[in-house]
């Protein structure tokens, strides 16, 4: 199997900076994304950036120019800098890998996600 573990995150005022870890463990053969999400109280989980094995990324209109994602396919790690915070960015943040991993002699796909980290701006 594999498992999520996320790093980072806290409490920081409006216009600061935050930087989110999140590295995955287990028999991983391949990966085929990785991303973040979050999720504000009362609010469904969003898509926040993605980053592809090809090292294409995609960001939610709210975050472009703001947030930048990383990922290392050899490390098996996704980062995600958060500059110029605002208060509307407060939420639990989760990552998300897809990944072809190794069940016996038998590869399989799955899609896994971090245990949550809150990140909170204050104004």
């Amino acid at each position: 199997q594999v498992q999520l573990v996320q790093s980072g995150g806290g409490l920081v005022q409006a216009g600061g900076s935050l930087r989110l870890s999140c590295a995955a463990s287990g028999s991983i053969f391949s990966i085929n994304a990785m991303g973040w999400y979050r999720q504000a109280p009362g609010k469904q989980r969003e898509l926040v950036a993605t980053i592809t094995s090809g090292s294409s990324t995609n960001y939610a209109d709210s975050v472009k120019g703001r947030f930048t994602i990383s990922g290392d396919n050899a490390k098996a790690t996704v980062d995600l800098q958060m500059n110029s915070l605002k208060p509307e960015d407060t939420a639990v943040y989760y990552c998300n890998l897809g990944v072809q991993y190794w069940s016996g002699f038998n590869r399989r796909t799955g899609d896994y996600w971090g245990q949550g980290t809150q990140v909170t701006v204050s104004s």
